[in-house]
């Protein structure tokens, strides 16, 4: 079978990006730092750091968690498709072999059946074994309901334009319209194949209201460059009780780009391939209540100045797919493109359910600015190092960076691995708990120094929160009271000196 140029571009691209954080395991951070440090080494807060703590004011974590199930499906930049409207749509199916649309440079849209206008159709069998051709390709500005169908897509992608514009996905919506489809099953065994595409019309968040609803459907992708679910172009999907599996590598089960917006409620989410994360966002991913599951990548991965919002839901990652990077991890907050930190700010909270960290870092922040929201979670680290939290150059990325960890209701523990030329602002808020230590001290797989003290750190401490230490830690400024602050036998520096005060 002949690879396709934009599956094996899209692959690269994507397996280059995850594979920053996915190759070697960290070694043993030692547990003691030169206590030396001078107030001039670390005092001065980064330029990340400035942006980071703007960001701050307006990101907390009961703003940043969306319950789903209670979205407004009426609000107009996420209109969807209203359950009733199945019940007055007119029967008026058009199929066709192919069709031209224009989307993007020298691109054109075929599917092996076409719905245009308003149309209601049920128990239709769709498959396509062609190049660059839907098995269903749904174009049109009216309302659109399909039920109990099969979809099944075969036949590689031959250009580009399968990430960007949906070109040779099992299910294409584009073109404006609003459509449900609901209580059926798509495969895909194709390159640059994704399962079910919701195309906005443009290249960012100023779609042209493209609104897909999908509920009930089983998903199975094996090709690359093929994820579960995606949008692009301002498209806008609400996905209910979906079970997706993917295999391919760089297949995201559910993915967001282009000012995309993936609202997941309730089913389970599988990405078996390397480079494939359970969520990839480089737009706006809001979940929950959902089972997600990466057995050989980042559970979740989110560009800079994008987010992924997780409510009541269950992830598990087991970030084996190796690579050249310095770090594995879980969670990964990145600008992919070196010097690009200015980009944005990535953001992830997760308020309620479980996160399960099989290898490698819980959180990884690097060559971006970054806020983390924690809120009643539960982080299981299985990982023989215990590392929480780190904030650093990544040896492929590169560019320092720059993070917030606010934690509310929280238990946290692990070490946390801020680099020297990166920063960190902790809050431990409403009666949080924090085992673990901070430290500058950072060494890649291959033992190359990463860095040997710590940046910039800040660390808030409320009245009904409490800090153990489990080494030695070292950080720029402490807010709060230092009784809040069990030594255990170590010492907490500040600016150098030693913090007087704590149990």
């Amino acid at each position: 079978m002949m690879r396709r140029p934009m599956a094996i571009l899209a692959a690269a691209v994507l397996v280059f990006l995850l594979a920053a954080c996915g190759g070697g395991k960290t070694d043993t951070m030692p547990e003691t730092e030169d206590p030396s440090v001078t107030a001039a080494d670390t005092t001065a807060e980064s330029e990340e750091t400035k942006s980071a703590e703007e960001t701050e004011e307006d990101i907390t974590t009961a703003d940043a968690a969306v319950d789903v199930t209670t979205a407004d499906p009426t609000a107009a930049d996420t209109t969807a498709a209203d359950e009733t409207t199945a019940d007055s749509i007119a029967a008026d199916s058009t199929a066709a072999d192919t069709t031209a649309a224009a989307a993007g440079p020298d691109l054109t849209y075929a599917g092996a059946a076409v719905l245009n206008g308003s149309v209601n159709e049920s128990g239709k069998a769709y498959v396509s074994t062609a190049p660059d051709e839907s098995a269903l390709l749904i174009d049109t500005t009216g309302a659109v309901s399909v039920s109990d169908f099969t979809a099944e897509k075969n036949g590689d992608s031959d250009g580009d334009g399968c990430s960007d514009f949906g070109l040779n996905a099992a299910v294409l919506l584009k073109g404006g319209g609003i459509a449900q489809i609901t209580d059926g099953t798509v495969t895909s065994s194709a390159e640059g194949a994704n399962g079910i595409f919701c195309y906005g019309g443009g290249n960012d968040s100023a779609g042209d209201g493209t609104t897909l609803t999908v509920r009930n459907v089983s998903i199975q992708t094996s090709g690359s460059a093929s994820c579960g679910i995606m949008t692009n172009g301002g498209g806008i999907m609400y996905a209910e009780d979906l079970i997706i599996a993917t295999s391919g590598a760089a297949s995201a089960a559910i993915r967001a780009g282009g000012g995309g917006i993936v609202y997941v409620s309730g089913g389970s989410y599988t990405a078996n391939g390397p480079g494939s994360p359970a969520i990839y966002s480089a737009a706006k991913v809001c979940v929950s209540n959902a089972v997600l599951v990466s057995d050989l990548s980042e559970g979740v991965c989110i560009e800079g100045g994008n987010s992924a919002e997780l409510v009541g839901c269950d992830l598990t990652a087991n970030n084996t797919g190796g690579g050249k990077a310095a770090f594995l991890s879980s969670v990964m907050l990145c600008q992919p493109l070196p010097g690009d930190a200015d980009s944005g700010t990535a953001s992830f909270s997760m308020m309620g359910g479980t996160l399960t960290s099989k290898s490698g870092h819980v959180f990884h922040v690097t060559n971006t600015d970054a806020v983390i929201s924690l809120s009643g979670a539960e982080i299981l680290n299985e990982d023989s190092g215990n590392v929480l939290l780190s904030v650093c150059d990544d040896s492929l990325m590169g560019g320092a960076g720059s993070a917030v960890l606010n934690a509310e209701k929280q238990t946290l523990e692990g070490a946390i691995l801020v680099g020297d030329n990166s920063s960190l602002r902790l809050n431990l808020t409403a009666g949080s708990r924090f085992t673990g230590y901070i430290t500058g001290s950072i060494r890649n797989a291959s033992g190359t120094v990463i860095s040997e003290k710590a940046g910039s750190v800040s660390v808030t401490l409320d009245d009904d929160s409490r800090w153990t230490l489990t080494a030695d830690s070292y950080v720029t400024s402490f807010s709060g009271n230092a009784a809040n602050v069990s030594a255990n036998g170590y010492t907490l520096y500040v600016n150098g000196a030693a913090l007087s005060g704590t149990k």
